[in-house]
């Protein structure tokens, strides 16, 4: 495994994206949880960081695909500051990859697309869940999330507008392999813009 990382990703990769679809793929079948989970690192309006969890639901040449709900404080985060850090993470790999880029929205179309592939409840729960504000207790949860059932307990559900995706594109991915002693292999991907090539180089670990 080490070796053909070595050298199929030195000699022969010239996309990142090939070569994170190969880790992801090696992760699908490695880590017991959530291989697709990556932090999502944002910045507010005083230029304090803010991370989190969650799941990528898609990559291309494009960009990296997430959801969220715009009137969180991660999307207003990112309404406001659309520069996103992404971080992935395999345990069982020993590897990581970092990615910094400017996020991007989904079209009405694609966020409607993965909106309706989601389990009923999740969407009912984008309607009952104001995210990120106060809320008075568990009860008062589970009362919104009841009264949304039943509002929509025939039919489609239809999304809320302020919910969607977001499309990180990448000027920079970073892979990281861990080493003996310490000495891992870093490669990082470069690019000015998402419309340029990428240029590549080695790092120290």
């Amino acid at each position: 495994m080490e070796e053909k990382f070595t050298n199929s990703y030195s000699e022969n990769i010239e996309v990142p994206f090939q070569l994170f679809g190969e880790w992801l793929a090696l992760a699908e079948k490695n880590e017991p949880n959530d291989p697709n989970a990556m932090s999502v690192a944002t910045v507010d309006d005083d230029g304090m960081p803010n991370v989190r969890m969650l799941l990528l639901k898609g990559y291309s040449p494009q960009g990296f695909v997430f959801y969220t709900n715009f009137e969180s404080t991660k999307g207003q985060e990112i309404l406001n500051h659309p520069k996103v850090a992404l971080c992935f993470h395999w345990k069982s790999l020993r590897r990581q990859v970092r990615v910094r880029g400017n996020i991007i929205r989904v079209t009405e179309d694609q966020a409607d697309e993965y909106y309706t592939s989601r389990p009923r409840k999740s969407r009912i729960g984008a309607w009952a869940s104001k995210q990120s504000r106060p809320l008075e207790s568990r009860f008062a949860l589970e009362k919104e999330v009841a009264r949304y059932a039943a509002k929509y307990a025939i039919g489609d559900i239809p999304r809320p507008d302020y919910w969607s995706g977001c499309v990180l594109q990448p000027t920079e991915i970073e892979f990281w392999h861990d080493r003996a002693f310490r000495l891992h292999d870093r490669f990082v991907f470069k690019r000015e813009s998402p419309t340029d090539d990428w240029g590549k180089v080695r790092l120290y670990p």
